[in-house]
Parts: structure tokens; sequence; C-alpha cells
């Protein structure tokens, strides 16, 4: 067999093997990897790409050394599950580097980091300014997680007391210009409620590139030409502009009448009118 060939097949044969070592790990080699699944990981890679050029090695050997490598870091990670000792040991821990709006100067020099390299993480997370974080930690995956002081947090619907309506994953209904039939079922709708809304568009169902449904039925697409623009959609803003006619009537309805009984009834109406338009006014606008 000419040598060529068997690094083809040797090469196949271990992109197989890789594989299903990969997957065996889990998704976690992918990205947060500890220093130990790190060395294990260059290690696998150098010993697969070893017997895959080093034709007078034995296949055998380099499958088996896949598999001692790659059954450490597994049975690694089944007692980190068990033990937090362990776990801490192999994964290390989160380590402070600002409090209450202070560096922890030793902290930094014991994970050997610059200010000018924990400013570049601030600045990856959107904050410029030290004294505006109330408690920073770096991960023991690199990452640094940032919890900003109260009044540096932004306004959520929770701290203005306005109840919002859940938001559910956008349903993708159309892609490279092809209808998908699963995503538009899960969200209730039909191709015809489909054709219809890229009507109002001026769209056709070829020229999309991607169509998304939100959680409150509301169409975006994105074109295959790009020079082309999109018309936002109008239903929310008349819905809005609507209801905020009818409040308007009730009121006036209520200063016109002289029945004491209607003058009543059109204010309270108008009222709660008004107070369902401050609920859904973000929403409409949006």
């Amino acid at each position: 067999m000419p040598e060529w060939v068997e690094i083809v097949l040797r090469g196949l044969l271990f992109l197989v093997v890789l594989f299903a070592i990969t997957k065996l790990l889990g998704k976690k080699q992918l990205s947060q990897l500890s220093f130990f699944e790190y060395v294990t990981g260059i290690t696998i890679g150098s010993i697969g790409a070893e017997v895959v050029t080093g034709l007078e090695r034995n296949i055998m050997h380099g499958i088996l050394g896949l598999v001692v490598f790659a059954g450490i870091p597994f049975l690694a990670g089944m007692i980190s599950l068990k033990s937090k000792k362990f776990r801490d040991l192999m994964e290390g821990k989160g380590v402070v580097f600002i409090k209450n709006g202070k560096i922890m100067e030793e902290n930094l020099k014991k994970e050997r980091y610059t200010t000018d390299e924990l400013l570049e993480l601030l600045r990856k997370k959107d904050v410029f300014q030290v004294a505006d974080v109330e408690f920073a930690v770096l991960e023991a995956t690199g990452d640094l997680s940032v919890l900003l002081k109260k009044e540096n947090q932004p306004l959520t619907a929770k701290d203005l007391g306005v109840k919002v309506a859940p938001i559910k994953e956008p349903q993708t209904v159309i892609m490279d210009g092809k209808v998908l039939d699963e995503p538009l079922s899960t969200v209730n709708l039909s191709r015809g409620w489909l054709k219809t809304e890229l009507d109002k568009l001026g769209v056709a169902i070829e020229n999309v590139f991607l169509g998304q449904v939100d959680s409150s039925g509301q169409l975006t697409v994105d074109l295959f030409d790009d020079k082309l623009e999109v018309p936002p959609p109008q239903e929310k803003p008349l819905l809005l502009a609507a209801m905020k006619k009818c409040q308007a009537d009730l009121e006036l309805f209520s200063f016109s009448t002289e029945a004491k009984e209607a003058k009543e009834m059109y204010a309270k109406n108008s009222e709660k009118l008004q107070k369902t338009i401050d609920q859904v006014t973000t929403i409409l606008k949006g």
C-alpha cells in the first residue's frame, strides 16, 4: 500500500476516533477548559498527529494512548461532580479582583494580572470606570464576571413596577428563501398568515434570506439584497394610536355629557384604558 494512501486512511480513522472522544468528554472541551483539560487536549492532538504521519508506529498503540488520555479527564470529571475539594484542585476557584469599587491588588499580583489587563477585561464588559463596579471576579475559566453597583445598573421593568409578558425564543420560519413549517406550527401560525405578512411588507418569500417571528407574533425579515430596505411593521404603532384615540374620545364624552351616570362611566373607562396604555406602550413602541 502506498504511504500516502496509508496516511489518508490513518487520518480518517483518527478523525473518527477523536470526534468520538470529544463527544464523550462533552461540550466543555470546546469552551471552558481547566488547566488539566487544556494540557490533556494538546496531548491528545499530538498523539493523533504523530501516529497519523508516523507510518512506522503501531496504530493500535496510538489509539490506546488516546483512550488513556481521554479516560483521565473523564474520570476526573466524574470525581469532580462528587467532590468540591477535588473540583477546586482540578478546575480552580474564582478570585475577587474588585470589591466595593476597590481593586484587590494582592489578588491581581497572585494571578499575575496587570492593571492594564484588568481594565481591558472591564472594557470588554462595557465598564470603563472601576468605581462603578460593586464586585468583579476572575473565574477559573479566565472570564471576568462583573456586578455593577445598584445605581449604575440599567433600569428594568421590575424596577419601574411594570408587568411585562414573558418572552419566548423567536422562531425562524424562513431560511434561504424556503419556508420552515415546523417552527411555523410551533407558534400556531400558517403559511397563509406568513404570505399575508410578507405581502404587507411587499416582499416575496424567495427574496427572504432569513425570517423570524417573535413571541408577540411580529415577523421580521432579512433580504438577500442588502441594498433593499424593508419598511418597519406598522401594526403595533397603529394599535397604540387607536387605543390613545379611544381613550381621548372617552375622556371627551365624559366632559361633554350632562348625565351623571354616563359621565362617571366614560371617566371610569377612560382611566382603565389609560392604565392599559401605560402598561403596553413599551411593547407596542418596540
